[in-house]
């Protein structure tokens, strides 16, 4: 049962090219965002498609890997948990983030967005 604690899968649509750094350590780590779709009916009857973003963290040679064979658009499924941290923005004002650090994921489609 522990390994349903903090436990997120998605299936979307990356928003940008996987973004590699190198960090002084030689790990590398990249980053990237992932939209959620969910369709529904309003009470009108009509189709109303809500756009979620995510902000995905992913480490080492996983992180090369879908950079490589990624770019906007591609679809991805991706398994990982959430973490939240917050920083000091350069204005002072302290800024809370919320981002996946992914563990696994699955190419849905090949490189760029298919229609």
């Amino acid at each position: 049962m522990n390994t349903l604690r903090n436990k997120v899968q998605l299936i979307g649509h990356l928003g940008t090219k996987v973004e590699l750094k190198t960090l002084e350590s030689g790990k590398v780590v990249g980053h990237v965002t992932l939209a959620t779709n969910e369709t529904y009916k309003n009470q009108k009857g009509e189709k109303v498609t809500e756009t979620t973003w995510h902000n995905l963290v992913i480490w080492g040679k996983p992180a090369e890997t879908l950079s490589k064979y990624t770019d906007k658009g591609s679809e991805v499924g991706i398994e990982g948990k959430i973490t939240n941290h917050s920083y000091t923005d350069k204005n002072g004002e302290k800024r809370y983030m919320t981002e996946i650090v992914v563990s696994d994921f699955l190419l849905m489609s090949k490189k760029g967005k298919e229609d």
